[in-house]
């Protein structure tokens, strides 16, 4: 999960792309970077940190260019907060490109290997996205080869090279020097992307972006969502190119983007992520209903941000009052995405703290988005009975998360998930909870079915543990598991009632320095 732009404009884009990478901090708050092209030549400026932290306005200044592409990374694959698998990647060889991506490839590995051994290319970084680059500079070389220059044609035949030997998600941004922007999505459309114009009297103005929230705080209007497969292309001139490159397109966009990780306000391959956890709510509420006597709940409380409206839904159906009793600190990062479980827990009573009347003496519903490590839902059950509820029930917009994502989001390893290898009377007592109630994966597809009926498939991979892309096995993700450096050790055992993991956590120092300059 990274936020992704790409501008081609009538007037310099420093600012818009800035500006744009503020909207979509919350996709990754690992790095950030810029790349802008004038003349032929590009300029880049990128570094850990939040995007506020790591531009200047020496930086700014020295990104000029009316065409230029942003990122800030949330990262899946690489090394957290290393300077050198910021993005966006430069090589200059065939003709100057540099190349934002959001996703995660699946076949990395056999990538690599093609590179060094046919390719003749290096890698510089063990990130995907530095052999996304080359593999697409390879592509676009061959297109061009004999000619030494490229053309529409061309550049398509380049994506479609990249379709046939790139496995996983991506949604990609990228500039090609003397030429312009282009941006494509993966065959099955896992991860989201859509294209936006602003019509003025010099011309069309484009924006391609990972949500259309950037779009419209930006003062684009949305064309339309890049389609799986699809390439689009801008040129100099600011003509846009559409071609799909792909043999057999599917879209299965990820259905976590609609649960948690885009904004409310984003509208994906056409529908409202706000209007589907609405529906979560509906659904969840007919689930709570079957499973414990409403009358015994006498507040829903939602744990901020993403699942307020689920929760307001969901008091709204069961008609039970619905309050806020969670006040969070928003200059703390998400715990979903800090780099360590000792961090996370920590970070969990710093980020929330309790508005102690909604609790005292009360029977609480907590309604969250999703669970899935469950260090926050087990520090926020204790901070509900701290805060003197009678009883704790706990609800989740989502089903169990049981299985790693590979797609682009951090949930690698089945033993850093509280789900995998549990009941959920096991998870209910792991948590501390008097009641936990799922929502089934059903009624999780039916809440977005229920907008466009279009939308047939999902990638619901960490929920099912069936993978699109349909190159994902044990074997891969033993050998990814065992790879990643972290720090967990997992081990399971059997207590006669459910398999129970047993996590032993490593110790972790997290200095980072910050560098004024």
């Amino acid at each position: 999960m990274c936020g992704i732009l790409g501008v081609m404009a009538n007037t310099p884009v420093n600012q818009l792309l800035y500006d744009g990478l503020m909207v979509l901090q919350h996709r990754g708050q690992d790095a950030a970077g810029i790349a802008t092209s004038k003349d032929n030549a590009f300029f880049m400026h990128k570094s850990p940190g939040l995007v506020r932290d790591v531009f200047r306005t020496r930086n700014m200044r020295a990104l000029p260019g009316n065409m230029g592409i942003a990122h800030c990374r949330y990262p899946t694959a690489g090394s957290p907060s290393d300077s050198a698998e910021s993005q966006p990647f430069y090589v200059n060889s065939p003709f100057g490109l540099v190349l934002a991506h959001n996703g995660n490839l699946t076949n990395t590995g056999q990538l690599q290997d093609a590179m060094f051994r046919q390719d003749l290319r290096h890698i510089n970084t063990n990130s995907d996205s530095e052999v996304l680059l080359n593999v697409l500079a390879h592509e676009l070389q061959e297109s061009a080869k004999g000619r030494f220059r490229l053309d529409v044609n061309g550049i398509f035949a380049a994506v479609a090279g990249v379709h046939r030997r790139c496995r996983g998600a991506y949604a990609v941004v990228a500039l090609i020097a003397g030429y312009g922007l282009l941006a494509f999505r993966d065959p099955f459309g896992i991860r989201p992307l859509i294209i936006g114009i602003n019509e003025t009297p010099q011309g069309p103005e484009y924006l391609v972006a990972s949500e259309s929230v950037a779009l419209d705080t930006l003062g684009f209007k949305a064309l339309r969502d890049v389609a799986p497969g699809e390439a689009l292309f801008v040129d100099r001139a600011q003509t846009l190119h559409f071609r799909q490159c792909a043999e057999t397109p599917t879209l299965s966009p990820c259905i976590f983007e609609y649960v948690y990780l885009a904004r409310p306000d984003s509208v994906i391959d056409g529908v409202s992520v706000y209007e589907t956890r609405l529906r979560m709510g509906e659904h969840l509420a007919d689930k709570v209903a079957r499973s414990l006597p409403v009358e015994e709940i006498d507040v829903v409380i939602p744990i901020p941000d993403s699942s307020r409206p689920a929760a307001m839904q969901l008091a709204q159906r069961l008609e039970i009052p619905y309050r806020e009793g969670f006040v969070k600190n928003r200059y703390i990062g998400r715990t979903f995405i800090m780099p360590g479980q000792s961090v996370r827990k920590k970070s969990v009573r710093q980020k929330l703290n309790t508005v102690g009347q909604e609790f005292l003496g009360k029977r609480v519903l907590l309604v969250d988005d999703s669970i899935v490590r469950g260090t926050t839902s087990r520090e926020i059950v204790e901070m509900a009975r701290a805060s003197g509820a009678l009883k704790v029930y706990f609800a989740s917009a989502a089903p169990p998360v049981r299985y790693p994502n590979v797609y682009g989001i951090d949930m690698p390893t089945r033993g850093e998930l509280i789900a995998t290898g549990r009941s959920e009377a096991g998870i209910t007592r792991e948590i501390g909870a008097d009641a936990l109630i799922y929502q089934d994966l059903e009624a999780l597809k039916a809440s977005i079915r229920e907008i466009d009926p279009r939308m047939n498939t999902f990638d619901c991979s960490c929920f099912d543990g069936c993978y699109v892309t349909g190159d994902v096995t044990d074997a891969y993700l033993d050998a990814i598991e065992s790879a990643r450096e972290g720090p967990f050790a997992a081990s399971v055992v059997d207590d006669g009632d459910s398999r129970q993991l047993d996590l032993n956590l490593k110790t972790e120092t997290e200095d980072r320095a910050e560098e004024e300059g």
